[in-house]
């Protein structure tokens, strides 16, 4: 494959989560499995995409991720 990332159905997308690791809450925009391999190791991760009320993006695992009460 030689795109560096693709974008990941997510029941969770549009809706109020909060990220578990920093207790920030946004709406989740996107979830993305991204191509961070080097030259030697090939490696994705999956990192959902959660804006903020602030309007600023921030990233997390998408482990991290649960629906906001």
């Amino acid at each position: 494959m030689t795109d560096r990332y693709e974008y990941v159905p997510h029941r969770l997308l549009r809706r109020r989560v909060r990220d578990i690791a920093s207790g920030a809450e946004g709406v989740l925009m996107a979830v993305i499995n991204e191509d961070v391999s080097d030259s030697v190791h090939q490696h994705w991760i999956e990192l959902a995409y959660i804006r903020a009320a602030s309007g600023r993006e921030f990233t997390t695992a998408v482990g991290n991720v649960e629906p906001a009460e």
